[in-house]
């Protein structure tokens, strides 16, 4: 079982920037992806961004957050982090990152998860 945790959320006035981070333990394995997704009050969890881990590709949501968001990870730290610029109103959420073994966008394909670090923006 991989264990997550999660940092770096926080009010922020829209227009600021927030960088989320994911640190990572425990069993790890040769080839995973981690992702981010958000819940916002009221609304189901979706997808933000994911990243490959062992090559480091990595892939959005569309139209969404492409463009403001960056996903990126540090090897050496196990660490994963989500950059957010340019944050909206609408960004408000509790953010998660997530490990699986495949590539998706789906919460179903990812099997471990962090506790959760909420995100306000204010207007």
């Amino acid at each position: 079982q991989v264990q997550l945790v999660e940092s770096g959320g926080g009010l922020v006035q829209a227009g600021g920037s927030l960088r989320l981070s994911c640190a990572a333990s425990g069993r790890t394995f040769s080839s995973f992806t981690m992702a981010w997704f958000r819940q916002a009050p009221g609304k189901e969890r979706e997808f933000v961004a994911g990243i490959i881990w062992s090559g480091g590709a990595t892939y959005y949501a569309d139209p969404g957050v492409k463009g403001r968001f960056t996903i990126s990870r540090d090897n050496a730290k196990n660490t994963g982090y989500l950059q957010m610029n340019s944050l909206k109103p609408g960004d408000t959420a509790v953010y998660y990152c997530a490990v699986g073994t495949v590539t998706s966008r789906s919460e179903r394909a990812f099997t471990s998860w962090g506790q959760g670090t909420q995100v306000n923006v204010s207007s």
